[in-house]
């Protein structure tokens, strides 16, 4: 009686099977080449991604072996097409390349381009500051030291993710103003501070060497 009732329950479930496949086998048949058709269209894209990626990826490292290579205009070229058109990771770094290439030539026209960096809100503010920082360092042997000040000194608190620098090159800035007095304070924020790095720290004792010299007096 088992295998009968057995036999009979298999012969229902065949039945209603058959019965769903006549009533939605085409729409399931229709699904699932849908599914093979978006998956194979999503590799096909990743595929493509992958090798516009390594194409700008190489255009990025032609740029900075001309760079490297001492062949400024030919970097720059590529670096203002790639700023211009590579996809948004890519086109960050080559702006932040083509400013720092612009900067070898023309401090000021380099200082420029990180000021427009700095003022992108779409950045996130560690880049913007990061571009902010870079324009000061550019123009310390360009403006006073009250305009690097007024430019670096908001990146040199104690939670400044650049402070190392800013505090280095605002103190280079007092020094070549003879404010000695800034100088030696922005030296000694290096020094007491534990996170400076020890190559900084190394350089610092140079710069407070000189600071406690003071300025360089001259005869006629």
């Amino acid at each position: 009686m088992a295998d009968i009732f057995r036999e009979i329950d298999e012969e229902v479930r065949r039945d209603k099977a058959a019965a769903l496949w006549k009533k939605y086998g085409t729409l399931i048949t229709i699904l699932a080449v849908l599914a093979v058709l978006g998956v194979a269209g999503w590799q096909f894209w990743l595929h493509r991604e992958q090798q516009a990626s390594q194409a700008v990826g190489a255009k990025l490292e032609e740029a900075l072996k001309a760079s490297r290579d001492n062949r400024g205009a030919e970097a720059e070229s590529i670096l203002v097409e790639l700023s211009a058109n590579a996809p948004a990771g890519y086109r960050q770094i080559a702006r932040f390349r083509l400013a720092a290439e612009t900067g070898k030539r023309d401090a000021e026209a380099g200082a420029k381009a990180f000021d427009g960096l700095a003022n992108d809100a779409s950045l996130e503010q560690f880049y913007r500051d990061l571009a902010r920082l870079r324009a000061g360092m550019l123009r310390v042997d360009l403006v006073p030291y009250s305009e690097i000040r007024t430019a670096l000194e908001p990146l040199a608190t104690p939670q400044g993710v650049w402070r190392h620098s800013a505090r280095e090159f605002l103190g280079i800035s007092a020094m070549k103003a003879n404010q000695y007095e800034d100088a030696g304070r922005w030296f000694d924020a290096i020094v007491t501070d534990p996170a400076s790095p020890q190559v900084l720290r190394q350089r610092t004792d140079l710069y407070l060497a000189l600071v406690r010299g003071g300025p360089v007096q001259t005869k006629n």
